[in-house]
């Protein structure tokens, strides 16, 4: 009688480990396909908007909305810009500041704040990284941002992220 017990025990907590093991396997496969963000729509005609969004957390645990996008214009034109933004009130940007990007290795590279003479509010902050972007290696990258009152924030942003961003760029 005592070895059934231990028998059906036994089998019991395999049953559990197992269905365990596939809620997280599912867990993660859910995760990784929020991370494929890519969004494309037509603004007016011949004028096309490809787009990264993600949600990112700074150092303090705030959350950021942190797009970045390319916009065909009608004359042939492209633009490649990261959007940041955070909630209202908790973080004002100090305009006009580059946005410095920094790899693992101690790489810096600037982008030129777009809003540099008039932001949408005082919690976003645009940057063209067109010229930068290719030159950005698929690793984690630390993004400071210049806030009032001499501050930063730094973003954290996953080799995942970069990658998408680059998918980004090189669409036409």
């Amino acid at each position: 009688m005592g070895c059934r017990i231990r028998e059906f025990s036994a089998k019991l907590v395999l049953v559990g480990t197992i269905i365990l093991l596939i809620f997280i396997g599912l867990d993660n496969f859910n995760t990784q396909l929020a991370l494929a963000s890519i969004r494309q729509m037509e603004e007016a005609p011949r004028q096309i908007l490809i787009q990264s969004r993600h949600t990112l957390q700074d150092e303090q645990g705030d959350s950021w909305q942190v797009v970045l996008f390319k916009r065909f214009f009608a004359d042939g034109s492209t633009i490649i810009n990261l959007r940041l933004v955070d909630f209202p009130g908790k973080a004002d940007f100090a305009h006009p500041q580059p946005l410095q990007v920094s790899t693992n290795k101690g790489d810096l590279f600037e982008a030129e704040d777009m809003f540099a003479q008039k932001s949408p509010a005082p919690n976003v902050g645009q940057f063209d990284v067109k010229d930068i972007l290719s030159q950005l290696p698929i690793t984690k990258l630390n993004l400071s941002l210049g806030m009032k009152g001499d501050r930063s924030t730094n973003l954290s942003i996953p080799p995942e992220v970069v990658l998408e961003w680059k998918s980004v760029a090189t669409q036409s």
